[in-house]
This record gives structure tokens, sequence and C-alpha cells, in this order.
């Protein structure tokens, strides 16, 4: 778990939480959620938990997520799912990688994005997208279950993601 500032607080006994922290009055000292996804690669987890991505940590979060760990997750602000490539294509040319990096890394390091929205003063889910690839190279997110008041909706029974949650075992 990889936090700026600590929100989540899983109650698990094998989550190891680092927090970043901003540079003293010298400028000294920072440690930037950057450093943490670095740092936290070495100590070889098998999930990788970073909060809310919002500057070039968003590279260090795709190469992480690309380094064939079983599963990772992070948070980013966007309007709805398909907006996240838009918003992580963003992030990532202000740190330097270029658009179709970014939508490779994108593509081969993200397989869904779950979309939360704010109803009535409470978070729910509205949304869950598959991220697909297309022939241009860029990277979509559309959307393959639904979720309202209660039921879901499945919007595309064919795709990958669909498929593996509803496969049984």
């Amino acid at each position: 778990m990889l936090e700026d500032s600590a929100e989540l607080r899983p109650q698990h006994p094998h989550v190891c939480s680092l927090q970043g922290r901003p540079a003293n009055l010298e400028g000294e000292g920072e440690v930037s959620l950057v450093d943490l996804v670095r740092q936290a690669m070495r100590m070889r987890p098998d999930r990788l938990v970073v909060g809310e991505v919002r500057g070039a940590e968003v590279v260090a979060m795709l190469a992480a997520f690309n380094t064939g760990h079983d599963g990772g997750a992070g948070t980013i602000h966007a309007s709805a799912a398909d907006r996240v490539p838009a918003r992580v294509e963003a992030l990532a040319l202000a740190a330097g990688l270029d658009r179709f990096a970014a939508h490779a890394q994108l593509a081969a390091g993200l397989d869904a994005v779950l979309h939360v929205d704010r109803r009535e003063g409470r978070r729910r889910v509205a949304a869950l997208a598959e991220m697909r690839r297309g022939d241009s190279g860029l990277t979509s997110a559309v959307d393959v279950i639904r979720f309202a008041e209660n039921q879901s909706e499945v919007l595309d029974p064919e795709s990958r993601l669909v498929k593996r949650l509803t496969a049984t075992t």
C-alpha cells in the first residue's frame, strides 16, 4: 500500500504500508510516490496498491504493473472509465513518457478499470471496463458491466473480462 498520505487502512496481516513525505524547509528529505513504488518493487510484493496517482508516479506504477506480479491496483481521478486512458496519457506525457509508450504500458499492465462514482453522498461502483488496444496502438477502456440501484447489466458477454468473472471453476 503506497500513499502520499495514509487514507487506506486494510486490516490484513500481510499488508505493508509505505507513506510519502514532503521535503523539509531546506528542501531535503522528500519521499515521493515514485520513490515508494521503486522501493516497494525491491520488496518483491505479491500485489501493489498505489494510492491516488496524480503525477509522474503514473510511469513508475505502469512499469511496476508490467513486471510479472500477480496484480495491483491504483486510484486515478477521471469522470468515467472510458476517460482513464486519456488521463493516464496526460500524466505520462507530463512525466516524459511518449504517447505510444504510455498506451503500450497501459494495455500490457491493466486488465480492467473499476469506475466508482458518488450518488446520494455514497461511493458506489458504477461500471467495470475492459482495457482494449486498438489497431492504432492506442488503448481504450470499454464498459462491459454497468451497475445501478442493486442491479447490474452485462453490456458485452463476450468480453475476456466478463468471461473470466463468470467462469466456473
